[in-house]
């Protein structure tokens, strides 16, 4: 539970941040995608016989990158992203199927297995969150320049492009390290939940990426609770304590505008 706990809580310290500019930019569907290619990373570093963070790194990076070059060109990202992210998980479930040999719980892969957590696999969640929270504490001001405004970023010297293919290899990071925690079908949850939930109560940016990280962290213990006493799987049981952690936090800042305007009336 210890293992459980500290890979959790170091997925959420990367998840934190990068969600925040994952809700600002728009791209739930990319992470989406992203996650769901992880799949197929799985797949051929079995076929393979490599590491399973390496294979699905690669993926995610491949499948990250196809999508930023397509939105370069102007093509439709909804249709894009939902054909690319459904492609992948069905290539991947079905290159899965090709390996007799090899044994495999991909339900593992598509819900997490927190609980399963060795001590190398902490020691990689750990290395490949520290650098996604480096990478996004180094280029913070940049990447958020170029959020704001593309031009404000040419005019200060800062090329939008760049940034984001930061978030690019940021976002196929997280996959790999977080994929045995929560699953590639629930990532992008981790991903958008914590952050959107920040929105409401945070006043500037960096405020909403602690906040971000705060309820990630909560959201993380008390699923591992509620996976403990309940028998619940411990993956969706995340997800779901940080999806009312969000439903509460709504509810309340929509009860305070509530009382605020009735107040002003």
């Amino acid at each position: 539970m210890m293992r459980a706990l500290l890979a959790g809580l170091a997925v959420a310290v990367a998840t934190g941040p990068l969600g925040c500019f994952v809700v600002w930019r728009r791209m739930a569907y990319f992470g989406d995608a992203t996650a769901h290619a992880a799949i197929l990373g799985v797949a051929l570093a079995l076929a393979f016989q490599m590491s399973i963070f390496v294979g699905t790194m690669l993926i995610a990076l491949v499948m990250a990158m196809i999508v930023s070059t397509l939105a370069g060109r102007g093509w439709a990202m909804d249709t894009t992203l939902g054909v690319l992210a459904h492609s992948a998980l069905a290539l991947g479930l079905v290159a899965v199927s090709f390996l007799p040999t090899v044994r495999v719980d991909l339900s593992a892969y598509l819900f997490g297995d927190i609980l399963a957590v060795s001590r190398a696999d902490l020691a990689v969640i750990v290395a490949g969150s520290g650098l996604v929270a480096g990478l996004m504490v180094w280029r913070w001001s940049a990447l958020l320049t170029a959020t704001l405004n593309e031009d404000l970023a040419h005019a200060a010297g800062i090329d939008p492009a760049r940034e984001r293919m930061v978030l690019t290899v940021a976002l196929a990071v997280v996959v790999a390290v977080a994929l045995k925690v929560i699953g590639a079908l629930l990532i992008a949850a981790m991903l958008i939940i914590p952050a959107a939930a920040a929105r409401t109560l945070a006043r500037s940016p960096e405020a909403m990426a602690i906040s971000a990280i705060t309820i990630g962290g909560v959201a993380v213990w008390g699923g591992l609770q509620m996976s403990l006493r309940l028998d619940t799987p411990s993956g969706p049981s995340i997800v779901a304590v940080a999806a009312g952690i969000f439903a509460t936090l709504v509810a309340g800042a929509s009860l305070r505008a509530l009382v605020q305007n009735r107040a002003g009336e």
